[in-house]
């Protein structure tokens, strides 16, 4: 004689079998809305600034659900660092040419490209008055610039491992301090360094960091 199982075990069991279904059902996560989401929040912070971005208004500039948003970023801090972060990404990518002069060379051509659009002085604007304004708005900067600082680290790792440049040297001054540079001069109301100083300022890096025969 068999048994049925009892109801609460029976509903179990169905539970165990549908929950795969579920999630077999779920859609995959776009990318492509990521990039929209990520380009209009950027956009919105550097023309707004973060106390003046909304999700909402992020939402409508990417044609997407709030809900959407709020699936892929918990909050608004989270969107706002991975905004800056697809920022850096686009704007200023980090090269491996095979040399320290090549790699250093092609970083800050991009970024002085970049400073010296409206874009891009905005974006060092915005980032310098906030972070002075709000600590919790200089955290999620800090954030995103400890990331970019670390791949900009991966320069010279790779450059001390091919034997270019000093194993002794301090990699955080030499990775921060064209940073400090263009930082001053936003402060300063002075111009920014051009793309055509680019070799100068390689050639100013290189002395401090280059390993000599």
């Amino acid at each position: 004689m068999t048994t049925s199982p009892p109801p609460a075990d029976r509903a179990g069991r169905g539970a165990e079998q549908d929950e795969p279904a579920r999630r077999a059902r779920g859609r995959p996560r776009d990318p492509l809305t990521d990039e929209r989401i990520t380009a209009a929040a950027a956009d919105l912070l550097l023309r707004r600034g973060f106390d003046r971005t909304t999700v909402d208004e992020v939402a409508a500039v990417a044609k997407v659900g709030k809900a959407t948003v709020y699936r892929r970023w918990p909050s608004k801090e989270d969107l706002a660092v991975a905004a800056m972060e697809t920022l850096y990404g686009t704007e200023m990518p980090e090269p491996d040419t095979g040399s320290i002069r090549g790699d250093l060379r092609e970083s800050y051509r991009t970024v002085l490209a970049f400073v010296n659009t409206p874009r891009g002085a905005a974006f060092l604007r915005t980032s310098i008055v906030e972070s002075v304004r709000d600590d919790r708005i200089a955290a999620l900067y800090r954030s995103s610039t400890e990331r970019r600082e670390a791949l900009h680290r991966a320069t010279f790792d790779r450059a001390i491992e091919r034997g270019e440049v000093r194993p002794d040297v301090d990699v955080d001054t030499a990775v921060q301090w064209l940073g400090g540079l263009l930082a001053s001069r936003v402060i300063t109301r002075r111009p920014m360094p051009t793309v055509a100083e680019v070799d100068d300022l390689v050639d100013f890096t290189l002395r401090g960091v280059i390993k000599g025969d």
